[in-house]
């Protein structure tokens, strides 16, 4: 048994399998639910039949392991696909497929020493029958003699303080590969627990380890959406790090002013720096600077809030650590230094609030930031502050100026739970509980309140442009509504269960999201309409938690009204499985090949007689295809297919599905009718001509000899000597012929 088959297939009409784990010439191993269970999943053999297609339908299937785990490292094929291994709980099962036996080997009725001894991850030997299981206790269990179920024996391995996630053995079986939460690889060799070598510091937990084929190369998956290569000697090699996957979003997803990078929760008490177009980290930096450690249960401080300053030039920063008692908090402010280009701490405020911050944000205003910045923190503790910039007199401070309270607002003793400045920084609203109230910037006095009970304030935000008289607000028991400011009336509502409400800040538009019916629904509208202008449903099964406009670099052209709004800016999710998605108005051909990605030859290129020769040659077929007035399928083929491109320059783990790629590729390689009708006929053209000139290429022959010139000067090689019309003709020939696979060297 090697490899997974390229074919995809269903089991019945309904059932899909999960994964496939091995295959051999007539069948594939999958894993499926079990029919009429939930989280019941059983190992099954299914028989393919011969079909000439990619997709095939799998109707007959066996049965071979019940009760299996869902995950594809808790099963396990032996030495030549002789027998399968499956762990789940406190149970080792092996199924033996020649004797067509079933032995199962249970931890509980073993001696031990306590502790959860649950299986989590399993590996067979290559060569060998020797069977490795991982344990949450932190234990690796060595089977042998699994063949006899009162003779079997194990023998116990153990470093790992947590979980061990992951096993796997080198290709020769010298050796046995284990990954846990610790963030080390640890090598067993040749099963000792003496004999151990270590690669720590690998950034996060271990999920996944694969050997190559070779053996040569180890890779690990880690929880945090990371892939690293590491050599056969245990040292590393490569990383390859997209989008960093994290336990939870708590800041939400902020935009840099200056770089337009997504930034968001990134390793542990660190925030990263992520730019989407090239898919690429720009850069991480330690807010919290402290060690992390991974042990489950630890409270350990976490970055929770984030907000940058219209500029980009000051970010505020909020970490907390929960307590039994108080919760720990830090309110930090950063500056952008622009000799390092990097963020240095200014100001470090412990307990601005005694109980959680809730929302933060800057007053939004390009002219006021260097004069009359404010930020304002909103908290559990029934507070609202706003924190301004003042001149530090101390002489012995490093910073010239640092940041204290300067306004402290409340509303009758409710929780503050969201804040926003408006679009001109005049006013400022605030949410209490089920009421929002707003307040004037400058001398902090209560404008009005808005009330629309019952439910709490989930969201909150302004109108921009021609919208900003009109405040957004939508609460938790399903209701959208749009306050105007000027006449402090309620303009209109929705029964909407909105999540996420996000504006545009180059635009009037607002996005807002729903989760209904177990999918998420994008409703995106203008305040002064109470009708949407774009209805997404079913934007996707999975529960939209945060959203973002990036700003484009030029405004995109679009063809229809309903996508103004994708304009300016394009809109981003964030999934509660933290994947992110995006819509757009291009197909995907386009998508795949954008202008700013096209690849040129290097100019720098040595030149060599060989391509002196090439280019030339190159020249002289163009200007023939051009007298000719055909297309030729060089020049088509030069114009690289958008899938190969995409396959070739865009990293591998941001890849598209193969089913989307195939169709792109293979009607790139089609030639249209049109292309084949002109060249059929410029074809037949030339076939006429050269019959023509065949037919005199005797008698011209015969002309030529007779009115050659031996004069000394042609012998000596000073004048050009004249070819035949034959030879000219095999000339031409050679000419015509496509030369464009020199190009790939």
């Amino acid at each position: 048994m090697d490899g997974i088959p390229i074919k995809t297939f269903t089991v019945g009409s309904k059932l899909l399998a999960l994964y496939a784990l091995a295959s051999s010439e007539d069948s594939v191993f999958v894993v499926i639910p079990k029919s009429g269970e939930r989280d019941t999943f059983q190992l099954v053999s299914v028989k393919l039949t011969k079909a000439a297609g990619q997709d095939l339908e799998a109707k007959e299937l066996s049965v071979v392991l019940h009760g299996v785990g869902a995950s594809p490292k808790s099963i396990a094929f032996g030495r030549e696909g002789e027998y399968v291994a499956s762990v789940k709980d406190l149970n080792l099962q092996v199924y033996f497929f020649k004797q067509k036996q079933l032995n199962r080997f249970s931890l509980s009725a073993v001696k031990t020493k306590g502790g959860n001894n649950h299986f989590t991850c399993v590996a067979c030997h290559p060569t060998e029958d020797c069977i490795a299981t991982g344990h949450a206790d932190g234990k690796i269990r060595l089977w042998r003699n699994f063949y006899h179920k009162k003779e079997y024996t194990f023998s116990t391995l153990h470093w790992h303080h947590d979980t061990v996630m992951d096993l796997a053995f080198s290709i020769e079986g010298t050796s046995l590969l284990s990954g846990g939460v610790e963030s080390v690889l640890v090598l067993w060799h040749n099963g000792s627990d003496c004999r151990k070598d270590f690669l720590p510091r690998l950034g996060s937990p271990i999920e996944y380890i694969s050997m190559s084929s070779d053996g040569a190369l180890c890779c690990t998956l880690h929880t945090d959406n990371r892939i690293t290569i590491i050599n056969s000697n245990l040292r590393f090699s490569k990383c390859i790090q997209g989008l960093i996957k994290t336990m939870d979003v708590k800041t939400g997803l902020v935009v840099d002013p200056r770089t337009k990078a997504l930034v968001l929760n990134g390793e542990p008490g660190h925030l990263q720096f992520y730019c989407l177009q090239s898919d690429q980290q720009l850069f991480s930096l330690d807010i919290v600077q402290r060690q992390y450690i991974h042990q489950a249960g630890l409270k350990q401080t976490d970055l929770v809030k984030v907000a940058f300053s219209a500029q980009g030039k000051w970010l505020a920063t909020v970490e907390e650590r929960d307590e039994v008692t108080d919760p720990e908090l830090q309110l930090k402010l950063w500056f952008y230094d622009e000799e390092t280009q990097s963020f240095k701490l200014n100001t470090r405020i412990n307990m601005p609030h005694e109980d959680h911050v809730t929302d933060m944000c800057f007053r939004d205003m390009d002219e006021l930031e260097d004069d009359s910045l404010i930020l304002v923190t909103a908290g559990r503790d029934c507070v609202f502050k706003v924190w301004v910039m003042v001149e530090d007199t101390d002489p012995e401070a490093q910073q010239s100026v640092s940041w204290n309270c300067d306004f402290v607002g409340s509303y009758h003793n409710y929780q503050a739970t969201n804040c926003c400045f408006s679009e001109d920084g005049s006013v400022l609203a605030v949410s209490f509980e089920e009421t929002v109230t707003v307040w004037d910037s400058v001398t902090w006095d209560l404008k009005c309140t808005f009330c629309h009970p019952p439910g709490k304030i989930r969201n909150i935000c302004f109108g921009r442009l021609t919208c900003s008289k009109y405040l957004i607000g939508a609460t938790d028991h399903g209701f959208l509504c749009c306050w105007n400011l000027l006449s402090c009336a309620l303009e209109w509502s929705a029964h909407l269960n909105i999540l996420v409400l996000q504006p545009d800040p180059l635009s009037e538009y607002i996005a807002a999201v729903s989760w209904l019916s177990k999918e998420s629904s994008l409703f995106v509208f203008k305040p002064n309409e109470p009708r949407p202008i774009y209805i997404q449903r079913n934007l996707c099964k999975e529960k939209i938690q945060l959203a973002a406009f990036i700003p484009r670099d030029e405004p995109e052209t679009v063809g229809s009204e309903k996508y103004l709004w994708l304009r300016r800016s394009q809109l981003f999710f964030l999934t509660d499985t933290q994947e992110l998605m995006t819509l757009s108005t291009k197909s995907l051909e386009e998508r795949l090949t954008p202008s700013s990605k096209q690849l040129a030859v290097e100019e720098s290129l040595p030149v060599t007689p060989f391509s002196l020769l090439l280019g030339k040659h190159r020249c002289q077929q163009s200007q023939q295809d051009i007298d000719l007035g055909k297309r030729v399928v060089q020049n088509k083929h030069e114009q690289d297919s958008p899938a190969v491109k995409e396959l070739l320059h865009t990293p591998a783990h941001v890849l598209p599905s193969a089913s989307f790629l195939c169709p792109i590729f293979i009607n790139s390689l089609l030639i249209s009718k049109e292309n084949k009708s002109a060249e059929v006929a410029a074809d037949e053209v030339e076939m006429e001509s050269e019959k023509a000139e065949d037919e005199s290429d005797e008698e011209r022959d015969i002309t030529e000899m007779e009115q050659e010139d031996t004069s000394p000067m042609e012998l000596l090689g000073e004048m050009t000597c004249k070819l035949s019309k034959s030879q000219e003709k095999e000339l031409r020939k050679i000419r015509k012929t496509d030369y464009s696979w020199i190009s790939a060297f």
